[in-house]
């Protein structure tokens, strides 16, 4: 079970992003653009003496579900150790969920010693952690890693221990761990990788423009696109992907897809969030994510808003000169 149709075009993935890629952006995303597959933020599993659904937060456990919006919905856990890890992964599936992913590339370890990335530095453990996410998860297992803990060659000696353990796809960013955000990624490697494996393999890293996406799928013969940071800069690169919009927009059009954007996120930070102060950071930090260019003196306004409402008002004339 794949939560895409591999008869279909290759699947067109929403990253999942810590503190950025909440319910609200998903829900921007899924009833605009319409991902073919939406993943949750990183479900922090408690280590220690919880158990079953204590390893989750309710708020995670609220957003455990089989799809959102129609979309199918993959819940991605971040976690050190095999119990937990399966607790959890119980947890998730009482709630609902039906795709199941383990993180193995967050590159920040302070808040989660051990996980994510952390996994890549005792490789030793993965086969028992892996066997035994597999043995409780009913439906499709994937896992989303970096190249390596700091060798990028690392990925091809746990090719066969994910194809061992029945995991159903990879989501490779083709990065070390290490790395962090820096250089760029390297989609050379991800086509080593898919001559390397059975596995379906789904290239992230650094697909900030149609040509550039395009161009991955054609080179490295992956099986789709996650799309974080690229997508969050242009709303509709899911659509300039598929041919249903400009592959490069203009100015204008770009000002316009902003603005859009940001004023359907208000009304979801809205509900969401509590209080103009915290709706207010949430909002910025989107902004921040979107890596708005120096000469884009329009949303440069929006971002020195003092509150919701002077937020709403400047991006509502972000198209008033367009």
């Amino acid at each position: 079970m794949l939560p895409w149709d591999p008869a279909g075009p290759p699947p067109l993935m929403l990253a999942p992003m810590q503190g950025v890629t909440n319910r609200a952006v998903r829900k921007v995303f899924a009833q605009w653009v319409r991902p073919d597959v939406l993943f949750t933020e990183f479900m922090r599993v408690r280590p220690g003496p919880q158990a079953g659904r204590e390893r989750l937060s309710d708020g995670d456990l609220d957003d455990a579900k089989a799809t959102e919006h129609g979309i199918p919905l993959v819940v991605q856990l971040i976690g050190r150790d095999l119990a937990p890890l399966v607790e959890a992964a119980h947890a998730v599936q009482g709630a609902g969920a039906v795709h199941v992913n383990l993180n193995m590339g967050c590159p920040y370890g302070r808040m989660n010693v051990g996980c994510g990335g952390g996994m890549l530095e005792r490789p030793e453990q993965l086969p028992t952690i892996l066997a035994g996410l597999r043995a409780v998860i009913a439906g499709s297992f994937s896992v989303k890693v970096r190249a390596g803990a700091s060798d990028p060659e690392q990925i091809f000696s746990l090719l066969p221990v994910f194809e061992d353990a029945g995991v159903d796809f990879l989501v490779l960013h083709a990065r070390t761990v290490a790395q962090r955000y820096d250089g760029a990624a390297d989609h050379r490697l991800t086509a080593r990788v898919v001559q390397h494996t059975r596995l379906p393999v789904i290239a992230n890293g650094d697909l900030d423009t149609a040509e550039v996406g395009l161009r991955v799928l054609d080179e490295t013969g992956a099986a789709g696109l996650m799309l974080g940071r690229g997508a969050m800069k242009d709303p509709l690169l899911f659509e300039r992907l598929r041919g249903r919009a400009p592959a490069v927009p203009s100015r204008e059009e770009r000002l316009r897809a902003h603005q859009r954007y940001l004023q359907q996120l208000a009304q979801g930070y809205g509900a969401l969030f509590h209080g103009d102060a915290q709706v207010l950071a949430k909002l910025k930090s989107s902004l921040a994510v979107m890596e708005v260019p120096d000469d884009s003196w329009p949303l440069k306004a929006v971002a020195k808003a003092r509150s919701v409402r002077d937020f709403c008002t400047a991006v509502d004339a972000l198209t008033s000169g367009a």
